[in-house]
């Protein structure tokens, strides 16, 4: 089996002192948890972060660890010193068979082996848990941008005969691709603990913005005369309409942007204005000769270089 190395998941030296684990935990608790993490496995190191954890604050399993594993790296083939398997109650031994380092250590800290307590409780509450699901749910912009409360029907196994209605709570500033935890809304366990429900969030088109992370996107329609000469115009943001100025000599394509008014809560990102202006039509005869006095006037070629 493969040993693994805590110190390592934590980022921590092994000479950390309580308060240097607990901080490196916290960071990377935040950082994983499946709620908000957009990493492709942060639902595993979640759970890594957390087993290293539940060791190394405790100074009696942290000791037991250390002699454990002295002289190992992490991914080493791992052979456990001789008579440890009687004493820590494998219910396989190590004969021919694979065991990853968590099933080694809940033998070591669980029921039947020397101190053992609350790290093996967990190891069995976590056999009796029902599996975690995994569904989208798709939200506006609007939603996303205020917070707000969604009635979701689901039917999670083939244990519930009907579909359920559950209330989902969606947090203010709520990116694409991030996870809501509906905790006890998955399957069912063996011992009646269920699983959680995970909805991965997904945006519905809209007919103005688009969201990249944090930061909200539109395209704004100018008059020349705006482009040319600046102008101040009102523009709708997911909040509310502010004015924003368009500087003189401004071209299509030109972005200009809105401190704080993108997704995001305390914490917003920005909205991007990309110009783009728009020729009235020349629909009448006096439409028609202010365009010609127009070519007259200007000595302009846009084709020029």
């Amino acid at each position: 089996m493969k040993y693994k190395d805590y110190y390592d998941v934590l980022g921590v030296g092994r000479d950390a002192s309580p308060e240097e684990i607990k901080r490196a935990y916290k960071r990377l608790a935040r950082k994983y948890h499946p709620d908000v993490s957009k990493e492709p496995d942060a639902e595993e190191r979640f759970k890594d972060v957390g087993e290293a954890y539940d060791v190394l604050r405790d100074k009696d399993k942290r000791a037991t660890y250390d002699n454990l594993g002295r002289g190992y790296h992490a991914g080493d083939e791992f052979s456990p010193p001789p008579g440890w398997e009687s004493a820590f109650n494998f219910s396989g031994g190590f004969s021919g068979e694979k065991f990853d380092f968590g099933d080694f250590l809940n033998g070591l800290f669980g029921e039947g082996a020397p101190g053992g307590g609350p790290f093996g409780d967990q190891f069995r509450q976590s056999a009796a848990r029902g599996g975690d699901e995994h569904a989208k749910i798709v939200i506006t912009l609007e939603e996303a941008f205020r917070g707000g409360e969604r009635s979701l029907s689901v039917k999670s196994d083939t244990r519930r005969a009907r579909a359920r209605t559950l209330k989902v709570k969606i947090p203010a500033g709520v990116q694409e691709g991030q996870q809501i935890r509906l905790a006890g809304q998955g399957q069912a366990g063996a011992r009646g603990r269920a699983g959680d429900l995970y909805l991965g969030v997904e945006f519905a088109p809209h007919p103005v913005f688009r969201a990249t992370g944090r930061d909200v996107h539109m395209n704004l329609p100018v008059t020349p005369w705006e482009a040319a000469l600046g102008a101040t115009v009102k523009v709708p943001t997911l909040g509310r309409s502010v004015d924003l100025k368009i500087p003189a000599g401004s071209q299509t394509g030109r972005k200009l942007r809105l401190k704080g008014k993108g997704l995001g809560g305390s914490n917003a990102g920005d909205q991007y204005v990309t110009l783009q202006i728009m020729t009235p039509p020349a629909d009448s005869e006096s439409a028609k000769r202010l365009y010609k006095s127009m070519s007259d006037e200007f000595d302009f070629n846009p084709r020029g270089d």
